[in-house]
């Protein structure tokens, strides 16, 4: 039986990176089978706070506040009332010890649905903190796999399972999936001046809507079903990861740029709806300012972002920004660090 005594803490704090650039995505789902794919995880970071308290205290066993959406409520395990069933069934999967109550506060300064896996970063954050209640701690790949169940599982959403992997582990990552869902990371071991410089020149550019990416990733299983399974984009996306890992390496940014472009130019051959008319307005006006590189983040589709990768010169940069909201005025730059750690999760 786990006991209100055997909290560490009434209060616990965690945090996740989302992700941004992740080069070979699609090949980390079921129906590509194996695959790879380099990422970066950045901050703005998801953030998590926990109260526990002992059961009875509370009105129900968890009062939460999602505060993106100015949403606060509470319910009990096992009547989810479903008003953000992310949140609700991660809740559950973990569970609480048997005589705790807990109130739970989630909040992210990226924008919902702008496909830098950020409801992957909030699952990872809220399970480490959770798992904070009872005496023994789950690894980061085990923190990374019980946040993709609960997406693919509780849920039954479509999903790979790069995003989980960033959140956790932080960093720059080239990630082997040998056999859909089992996968190991590398994290890429980079010189502080080739991360400072990545860091100057990458760009984070919300498109001004957001998306749901499951019902992109329907589409594009159906259409990958028609053509019989394994497909030469889905191989193309394997290779932009191997070249924009060996590019990071070598300090290449040339080659990176040209990585991005090749993994968005098979997007579009792998369904036609991954490249929005957005996204290629953005593209356009990066192209125009001597930009070396443009990845759609995430699944792609309608809204959601692109990461940009700048010249050196940044001048060119600054008139590179000016450009993109006079183009579109609901272009948004989101302001983004190198994030090299994962999840954090620590007692307050």
């Amino acid at each position: 039986m786990r006991r209100f005594s055997d909290v560490n803490a009434g209060a616990v704090s965690a945090s996740a990176p989302v992700r941004i650039c992740d080069i070979g995505g699609w090949t980390d789902t079921w129906f590509s089978g194996h695959g790879q794919v380099f990422h970066i995880a950045v901050e703005p970071r998801v953030e998590v706070q926990l109260h526990a308290h002992p059961i009875g205290s509370l009105a129900s066993r968890v009062v939460l506040d999602a505060v993106n959406y100015g949403d606060r409520y509470a319910f009990d395990l096992g009547a989810l009332p479903g008003r953000h069933p992310l949140l609700e069934a991660a809740i559950e999967e973990v569970g609480l010890p048997d005589d705790v109550s807990v109130e739970v506060s989630v909040s992210c300064a990226v924008p919902a649905g702008c496909s830098t896996g950020t409801s992957a970063a909030t699952v990872v954050a809220l399970i480490g903190a959770l798992d904070a209640l009872t005496p023994g701690r789950v690894t980061a790949h085990e923190v990374a796999a019980a946040a993709h169940r609960v997406e693919t599982e509780r849920l039954g959403t479509q999903s790979g399972v790069q995003d989980q992997l960033c959140a956790a582990y932080g960093g720059i990552n080239y990630i082997e999936i040998d056999a859909y869902p089992h996968a190991s990371v590398t994290q890429l071991s980079v010189p502080d001046s080739t991360l400072w410089e990545l860091e100057r020149r990458l760009v984070l550019l919300y498109l001004g809507r957001s998306h749901r990416s499951s019902d992109v990733h329907d589409r594009v299983i159906a259409d990958s079903e028609r053509r019989g399974g394994e497909t030469r984009p889905l191989e193309q996306l394997r290779r932009a990861a191997e070249c924009a890992r060996d590019a990071v390496s070598a300090a290449d940014f040339d080659a990176l740029g040209q990585a991005m472009i090749s993994n968005t130019e098979a997007q579009a051959e792998l369904h036609a709806d991954l490249v929005s008319d957005d996204a290629h307005a953005a593209i356009a006006v990066a192209a125009a300012h001597d930009a070396l590189g443009w990845k759609i983040n995430g699944a792609g589709g309608e809204g959601g972002s692109l990461t940009l990768l700048c010249g050196p010169d940044m001048r060119r940069k600054r008139q590179l920004l000016r450009a993109l909201h006079d183009a579109d005025p609901r272009f948004r730059v989101i302001p983004t660090r190198l994030s090299p750690s994962g999840v954090r999760i620590w007692a307050t």
